[in-house]
């Protein structure tokens, strides 16, 4: 019946608007509100301005007011105590006042992980250049939301919460460089829980720079992440023994002017860190530094040999023969043209702050530091290679620097097609009596292709033939293969280097550039014979990886190392004069005593302690030359004080270099005894690296005494 007679309202038409009922209404809408106006005053209907209350309120207030305020104080102290005794009992395991399990359950049901999208391996140059900071700004962003989305998926109930790292994390950690921790600003864990209570979550933020600097140690209770070394390779090989004159009178080794160790150990050390032994090669540690070692005058003999015999600082009853190599310096203005080839790894593995961006930043430097008739070059690999840059002259600056900044990573790593192509176009461009030199930039983890240190150093002693020379720059940290930096610049008429820093870029392709680029001789090669009658024992300190047999000497088509313009080499060896307290080997009971003297008289050779020899070859040239050099009396001094200064400072980059390698024969020889000799031979330091270098002996004692 309602719905009928809605539904006849429903058709009616609306009344035209009438003004006279309007202004009727209008009229009564004034007079209601003039009434209201007048009992304006009265509280709430009550005419008489106050609001009524009961008698007991009216008693009530007052006495509260003036006699019990002591009652609610005490009140107050009684209630707070006890409901913060309770808050404590409610969270006394760590978790909040809520069903933990429902939570949980909810953010795995709702967090579930989903299928990864397909990457594109192949790497391509970008439309425009992107700026260097991008891909370490991509790298954090994602390292953030990895670990925000493992963290999700492995929530766990509160009674069965573990107190442990998880693995996706730590896998996801120990692939992020310095610079990338730095980019990130934390990382996030739960610390270990104390006996009898339950694991509280922790935050622990570690700010990193560019050049990392010596960490604070982590407070105590607090989990310290560190990076798995087991994923770097290094080429290293067992400490030289003692060896004893009359059985091996001579040392053969072969030339090194790389100083890739000498970086690793400083990484190490300024990451909070003692360094893996294994990282530690002793030679590539002194020759890392320049040294004033007198010089060759003209290029027609292109080494000059300086001895210098001293007493041992950690040993009183043996002696130090150093022999410093220093090679003719070719002025910059007579300096060849240079054909360069960037070869530059741009896989996924490079996608970090401190490989692809400074990798970058570094070529840069160099591409300043070249002459305008010099040609460069750039090829890329990564799942396979590409040529980024023909052949440019370095008048067309922008246009080299453009390409460099285009480069992106990714994708798997296939190193071997990389290097054939960057050959080929190195072939294609070659400068007769020129400097022809492929610069290979990576991390060295090849892993597409042949990858295995001997297929690659059978294809570099193929290319090699060409006469063209390779550099090997090692970058980042976490997946690096100096194994096979090594294997590939010992066999490519090259050297290597690791540039964990910009300034470290600045010191290898700049301040360095000369023996980086211009090589003045290729297969240098040292022997040394000690005579019997004056030595009874030596041991060659470092040259581990560089160890030659004594035949390789004299046969030319056995490689060695190449030495650059105005380079320096130095080798120390330890040796205990005969009759000395500290020899080690028992005298032969067969033949020995019947043995002819080595010296006899009248053969010139009285008072000798070794004889020196180097071979070498002039680049393009296949016949090796001799220069050879006698120890005598004359080379010998009677204190450590009394040797040169830079002979002392190197003495001292020598025994911590043994130090850190774990050799016992330095064992007794403390970091202090080290930092006061490198002190006070430290001399001129126009660049800092012998002040830094004291940083790192100190910083050195410190962590060891963790």
């Amino acid at each position: 019946m309602m719905d009928k007679e809605l539904e006849k309202l429903s058709r009616l038409t609306a009344p035209a608007a009438n003004s006279e009922a309007r202004a009727r209404a209008l009229a009564a809408a004034m007079q209601a509100f003039d009434s209201a106006e007048n009992n304006a005053a009265a509280a709430q209907g009550n005419t008489k301005g106050w609001r009524p209350r009961s008698i007991i309120n009216w008693i009530w207030s007052p006495a509260m007011n003036k006699k019990f305020l002591a009652g609610s104080a005490l009140a107050t102290l009684l209630v707070i105590p006890a409901a913060g005794y309770l808050t404590i009992e409610l969270s006394r395991d760590g978790s909040p006042i809520v069903d933990q399990t429902e939570i949980a359950g909810n953010l795995v049901q709702n967090n579930a992980p989903k299928p990864a999208e397909p990457v594109t391996a192949a790497p391509q140059l970008s439309e425009a250049p992107t700026e260097e900071s991008r891909p370490a700004q991509s790298s954090a962003v994602s390292g953030v939301q990895a670990l925000q989305d493992k963290e999700l998926q492995t929530a766990k109930p509160a009674a069965e919460r573990l107190s442990e790292f998880d693995a996706g994390d730590i896998a996801a950690l120990k692939n992020k460089s310095e610079d990338s921790a730095a980019s990130l600003g934390m990382a996030k864990r739960v610390a270990p829980a104390a006996p009898g209570m339950a694991a509280q979550g922790q935050l622990l933020a570690e700010p990193m720079g560019a050049v990392a600097p010596s960490p604070a140690p982590p407070a105590e209770g607090q989990a310290q992440i560190q990076l798995d070394p087991s994923r770097e390779r290094f080429a290293n090989a067992a400490s030289n023994p003692i060896k004893s004159v009359v059985t091996d009178p001579v040392s053969t080794f072969s030339a090194d002017v790389d100083s890739a160790s000498y970086s690793f150990v400083r990484r190490s050390l300024t990451g909070g860190a003692m360094p893996d032994p294994q990282s530690v090669r002793v030679e590539e540690m002194i020759n890392y530094f320049p040294y004033d070692w007198p010089s060759p005058d003209r290029a027609e003999q292109p080494f000059k040999a300086t001895v210098t015999v001293m007493p041992t600082p950690w040993n009183h009853d043996t002696q130090l023969m150093h022999v410093a190599i220093k090679g003719y310096d070719i002025a910059p203005a007579t300096a060849p043209h240079a054909n360069l080839v960037f070869l530059i790894d741009v896989s996924g593995s490079m996608d970090e702050p401190d490989k692809l961006p400074l990798l970058k930043s570094a070529f840069r430097l160099l591409v300043n530091r070249l002459k305008a008739d010099d040609t460069v070059s750039i090829v890329t690999y990564a799942g396979n290679a590409g040529t980024v840059l023909e052949p440019t002259r370095v008048a067309e600056k922008s246009k080299i620097l453009s390409a460099i900044d285009r480069l992106e990573a990714g994708g798997s790593t296939g190193g071997a097609e990389g290097i054939e192509a960057a050959y080929d176009l190195a072939k294609q461009a070659f400068v007769k009596d020129g400097v022809n030199r492929v610069m290979l930039a990576t991390d060295g983890d090849f892993n597409v292709g042949p990858s295995s240190d001997e297929d690659l150093k059978r294809i570099i002693e193929e290319k090699r033939k060409d006469g063209i020379f390779l550099t090997v720059l090692g970058f980042g940290r976490g997946n690096l293969n100096d194994s096979l930096m090594q294997t590939l610049a010992q066999n490519g008429n090259g050297s290597a280097a690791y540039i964990d820093t910009l300034a470290e870029a600045q010191k290898t392709l700049v301040e360095e550039a000369g023996s980086t680029l211009f090589p003045i001789a290729k297969d240098v090669k040292f022997q040394v014979e000690f005579n019997p009658e004056r030595i009874a024992e030596y041991r060659l300190i470092g040259y581990e990886t560089r160890a030659l047999n004594r035949e390789d000497f004299n046969n030319d088509r056995v490689d060695a190392g190449d030495i650059g313009s105005g380079h320096s080499v130095t080798a120390i060896y330890e040796i205990t004069p005969k009759g000395s307290p500290a020899v080690m080997n028992d005298d032969l009971r067969y033949g020995a005593a019947d043995k002819a003297p080595a010296e006899a008289a009248g053969s010139g050779h009285e008072g000798e302690l070794a004889f020196v020899k180097m071979r070498y070859k002039r680049p393009g040239e296949d016949k090796s030359a001799l220069i050879t050099t006698p120890v005598g009396a004359g080379n010998a001094v009677a204190t450590i004080d009394a040797a040169p200064q830079d002979v002392r400072f190197s003495v001292a980059v020598a025994a911590f270099g043994q130090k850190l390698s774990r050799i016992a024969a330095v064992d007794a020889y403390s970091y202090q005894a080290i930092a006061d000799l490198a002190a006070a031979s430290r001399g001129t330091d126009p660049f800092g690296y012998r002040s830094d270098f004291l940083g790192l002996v100190r910083l050195a004692d410190s962590l060891s005494q963790r």
